[in-house]
């Protein structure tokens, strides 16, 4: 078993950063991707960003690059998504998920354990 718990979510005016961090404790995770998705109100969960444990190689959606980054740090067993430049579309609940054996690390379904998510919300 895995748990997830996210943090750093809170208000933030239009261009301007925020750090949401992921901490995960349970068994050991050494062959887990963790990834970053966000639900905005009226639509689905989409995709963020995705970062490999064994070689750190990330991924991130097309309007993320250059203005999201992720990261981890292995000793604290925690991942990272600092985000800048952000704007109103930006607001959503993020939630960090890790996956035992992710393939592209995009699709919900290849992720078996999720956080409770923590809420992000940028006024203009």
């Amino acid at each position: 078993q895995v748990q997830l718990v996210e943090s750093g979510g809170g208000l933030v005016q239009a261009g301007g950063s925020l750090r949401l961090s992921c901490a995960a404790s349970g068994r050991t995770f050494s062959r887990y991707g963790m990834g970053w998705f966000r639900q905005a109100p009226g639509k689905e969960r989409e995709f963020v960003a995705a970062i490999s444990w064994s070689t750190g190689s990330t991924y991130y959606a097309d309007s993320m690059k250059g203005r999201f980054t992720i990261s981890r740090d292995n000793a604290k067993n925690t991942v990272y998504l600092q985000m800048n430049s952000l704007n109103p579309e930006d607001t959503a609940v993020y939630y960090c998920a890790a996956a035992l054996h992710g393939s592209t690390m995009t699709p919900t379904y290849e992720y078996d354990y999720w956080g409770q998510g923590t809420q992000v919300t940028v006024s203009s």
